[in-house]
């Protein structure tokens, strides 16, 4: 038996969004998302769509024992961060949850919950009010439920161009407090 704890996940900011297993994770993303909803209530973004400048665009590897991305580098998880509206002198920003997805094989290992933390600090940094989402509503999606629920995000209505959707739920929460607390 082997005790060896695995090695940590290191969270990266990605512009590019090149690397081969980036793509392979955002195709899977998006075909799962095709799968769990009619295609006119699919709001994933493409690749393309995520390389837009208002888009921060975050991955998590299980990294070889270097700084570098390496061949022995393992994706694990990816999330975005989309402007709706900026900071200003007299109203916090908005901020839209993109594109969250875990490989299935690295479910439940932490690092959809260190991604979500990582982009809930940077939305505070920028000086958001407001994060949302929106999410299928089939079962499917029941894991991420519980996960944002987590982190404090609660049901709100559509917001930016979002309509009402019976496959869509939309949740949102504000910035201002912890980013994370378990409630298990």
């Amino acid at each position: 038996m082997n005790d060896a704890q695995p090695r940590p996940f290191h969270i990266r900011i990605d512009r590019e969004l090149t690397h081969p297993q980036v793509i392979a994770l955002q195709e899977e993303h998006l075909a799962g998302m095709r799968a769990a909803s009619p295609p006119e209530c699919v709001f994933a973004l493409d690749l393309n769509g995520l390389r837009r400048p208002e888009i921060t665009f975050l991955t998590a590897w299980r990294r070889a024992p270097s700084d570098s991305l390496g061949d022995d580098d393992e994706l694990l998880a990816m999330g975005a961060l989309k402007e709706l509206a900026p900071t200003t002198a007299t109203a916090g920003g908005h901020g839209e949850l993109k594109s969250m997805r875990t490989r299935a094989r690295h479910l439940r290992q932490g690092a959809a919950q260190a991604i979500l933390t990582k982009l809930l600090a940077i939305a505070r940094q920028r000086g958001y009010a407001r994060v949302s989402l929106e999410t299928g509503s089939t079962p499917a999606f029941e894991p991420a439920m519980a996960m944002y629920r987590r982190f404090g995000f609660v049901e709100c209505g559509p917001f930016a161009d979002y309509r009402e959707d019976p496959f869509s739920r939309y949740l949102g929460r504000g910035c201002r407090r912890k980013i994370w607390r378990s409630r298990r």
